[in-house]
């Protein structure tokens, strides 16, 4: 009998989280856990052995010493406690980014006691974070913006996994903990290409040399050369230097315009190559400032230029399939 399914469905009882839930999520009573530390543990042993050794040997002073340490030990429970109750959490903001890298989940956290709430760490639950929690106070009547970062491993969207945010305060003797999952996913792009080839000019396409290049009149800058760029856009000044290669672009004409084709990329790639191939060429074009259109089966975008429409086309690249919607 396999014991996973029983483990799961026992914390979900446990801890009162099933499913994503909607903001704001408040910590009530009933969703504070309080466990001694192993430094607690270590303490509890030790004041057992003290009590023990008072009793057998009479010593007044070592009742004293054991129930005063004991008694703050229990403070420090109460204390532990206080230092969760009552928050309140709703979700925050996630960029999107290429698979391989970090998203970073934005979580809002509110505190509207009159009190403080000191040490807090805010971490996944059941998987190791892309980057180490670190500690975070609440000021009284105030909120405070923490990012969760969780590793990417695949396109398409990423669900907040459950998050954990606990306490050690006062004095590291007891954890307190909740769990707790904000309805939030991000949205993670294919992974680019590193070494993709060019990008795919048409023989009207080429840059300088249809009605619709760059204009020739004002000098934009420099950027990085393509092999299908004109000779006559080169810095060969910077060339004879020494210098690497690069493309004069101007201002004051249309763009040059190419179409990035699933169907004329190589038989040979996969899904994943050509989604990652693709998104490498969408990337340089953005950057080389020409409009280009989008062709994937089930999708057609226009050419266009800009940031809303760099987005566009990584957002079809990365829901594309059935498993990604």
């Amino acid at each position: 009998m396999k014991l996973a399914p029983l483990y799961t469905a026992f914390q979900r009882w446990l801890f009162r989280v099933s499913t994503p839930e909607a903001p704001p999520i408040l910590l009530g009573q009933r969703r504070i856990f309080v466990l001694p530390t192993r430094f607690g543990l270590a303490l509890g042993g030790t004041l057992a052995v003290m009590l023990l050794t008072s009793i057998n040997y009479s010593l007044s002073l070592g009742y004293a010493l054991t129930f005063l340490i004991g008694g703050v030990a229990w403070m420090s429970i109460h204390h532990a406690f206080r230092n969760l109750v009552d928050l309140s959490v709703t979700p925050g903001r996630v960029e999107p980014v290429f698979c391989g890298a970090p998203a970073h989940f934005g979580i809002l956290l509110n505190n509207p006691t009159t009190r403080p709430r000191v040490s807090l760490q805010l971490r996944p639950t059941r998987i190791k974070p892309a980057t180490t929690p670190e500690h975070f106070d609440l000021p009284a009547a105030g909120q405070a913006l923490q990012h969760v970062a969780i590793a990417t491993t695949r396109r398409g969207w990423l669900q907040l996994p459950r998050l954990t945010l606990e306490t050690q305060h006062p004095l590291g003797l007891i954890r307190a903990w909740s769990l707790f999952q904000p309805d939030l996913r991000g949205l993670v792009y294919p992974t680019p290409a590193p070494h993709a080839p060019g990008l795919p000019y048409g023989l009207d396409d080429l840059p300088g040399d249809s009605p619709r290049s760059h204009g020739q009149d004002d000098f934009a800058g420099l950027r990085h050369h393509q092999l299908a760029d004109s000779p006559r856009h080169v810095a060969w000044k910077a060339v004879a230097r020494g210098g690497p290669w690069r493309t004069k672009t101007f201002d004051g004409g249309g763009r040059s315009t190419i179409w990035l084709d699933w169907q004329a990329l190589p038989a040979s790639l996969d899904i994943e190559a050509r989604l990652s191939r693709l998104t490498r060429w969408v990337i340089d074009a953005e950057q080389a400032g020409l409009e280009y259109g989008l062709r994937i089966p089930g999708t057609t975008l226009r050419p266009a230029h800009g940031a809303p429409h760099r987005h566009a086309c990584l957002v079809a690249l990365a829901l594309f399939g059935p498993n990604h919607d």
